[in-house]
């Protein structure tokens, strides 16, 4: 534990990389036309005059997912490192205060550096960062997969790939044509064995009479609808309409949104990425307050590496086992690395480092030069 009489621990240093992310199966498919085969990621470092440092990740799903850009970070960067060099890393709450005073929005470009000074605290008082979020009351998340969209035959084949690996949750990619995913909803979910969940995930691609037709057509199927049209307002519409559970993921965007869901019973599960609610300090709340309210919920992000996959891992591991669906892994998504080591894996499960902080430190033989250094 870092203690020096009379000294306060500050903000001494803050450096951002860059790092390519090939996808590990070459292209992925989602949503309406969107497809990668490259993520672009952000890491950030931030050093103390304590001589503890910690890291934070940004990574998003392509350039044009949610308005989050790879460029983000280091847009905000110059920013946010004015206002945060010299400040104690410690003192979360402040912290996230003076990011959100100096830049309004962009909450994902925020949140690796807020990462970042939760692992800085977690080292500080040599406890890992699941502890400092209530404890650990999940030892092993179950974690769900991506089968990408394909030809139908081809994603049932893809399932039967990722089960072989240990994977029992599955999240089925639809949105690019509300005919074709009938099909494609058709020939997976009849291959689920007893204890296997399946996600449609349609990323916003559908419009609501889209939606309406796919819930008719598969009415019969036991799966999970996720985040079927772009708009909160019309995937409610659908909700109303459907006895399908449903899954909300883009459209969760602040707190005002999820007290919308839990006043209109909008949801029966609640994506959480961390970016995307803005960083780890404000996902802990939102997840504690859907929890609270009797909502589970999915503990991920856009995209990442193993510190991304660090993160998440330790956001699962703090959220009580009965009210967390899933997780996934990330880091196992590309043929890159952004940190070492990262988390476990074993049996289809999310394991957690017991290391201070976030158990992961970056790799800088992977992420070579930063692209932006600030110090005082």
């Amino acid at each position: 534990m870092w203690s020096k009489k009379g000294a306060q621990m500050k903000i001494t240093k803050i450096s951002v990389y860059k790092k390519a992310l090939p996808y590990v199966d070459g292209e992925y498919r989602w949503g309406a036309g969107n497809a990668i085969s490259i993520a672009q990621s952000s890491v950030v470092v931030i050093e103390t005059n304590a001589g503890i440092s910690g890291c934070g990740e940004f990574c998003p799903c392509g350039e044009n997912y949610m308005v989050a850009n790879s460029e983000g970070v280091t847009a905000v960067a110059p920013l946010l490192a004015k206002s945060l060099l010299g400040q104690d890393p410690r003192q979360i709450g402040k912290i996230e205060r003076m990011m959100d005073h100096t830049l309004q929005g962009h909450g994902y470009a925020k949140a690796p550096f807020d990462a970042a000074c939760w692992d800085i605290l977690g080292k500080a008082v040599e406890q890992p960062v699941w502890m400092l979020l209530g404890g650990k009351q999940t030892d092993g998340a179950p974690m769900y997969r991506v089968a990408p969209q394909n030809e139908p035959e081809a994603m049932a084949k893809d399932m039967d790939r990722l089960r072989e690996k240990g994977y029992r949750h599955f999240q089925i990619k639809v949105g690019e044509n509300w005919a074709t995913d009938i099909e494609r909803i058709k020939a997976t979910v009849p291959l689920l064995k007893p204890g296997e969940l399946a996600f449609a995930d349609a990323n916003q691609g559908w419009r609501v009479d889209q939606a309406l037709r796919v819930a008719r057509a598969t009415r019969h199927l036991d799966y999970i609808m996720e985040q079927p049209c772009h708009t909160y307002d019309e995937c409610l519409q659908v909700r109303r309409r459907v006895d399908l559970p449903m899954k909300l993921d883009e459209c969760i965007t602040d707190f005002k949104t999820a007290q919308r869901v839990v006043n209109d019973r909008a949801a029966e599960i609640i994506c959480l990425k961390i970016s995307k609610q803005g960083g780890l300090s404000k996902t802990r709340r939102m997840r504690d307050y859907f929890i609270d309210h009797g909502i589970p919920v999915v503990s991920e992000d856009t995209w990442g590496g193993e510190i991304t996959t660090a993160a998440v891992a330790h956001l699962a591991a703090s959220t009580p086992k009965e009210m967390l669906i899933n997780s996934t892994d990330l880091h196992h998504y590309n043929t890159a690395s952004t940190g070492k080591p990262g988390p476990p894996t074993k049996d289809g499960k999310l394991y957690v480092s017991d290391a201070p902080g976030l158990g992961v430190e970056p790799d800088f033989e992977s992420l070579g030069t930063a692209v932006a250094v600030y110090q005082l």
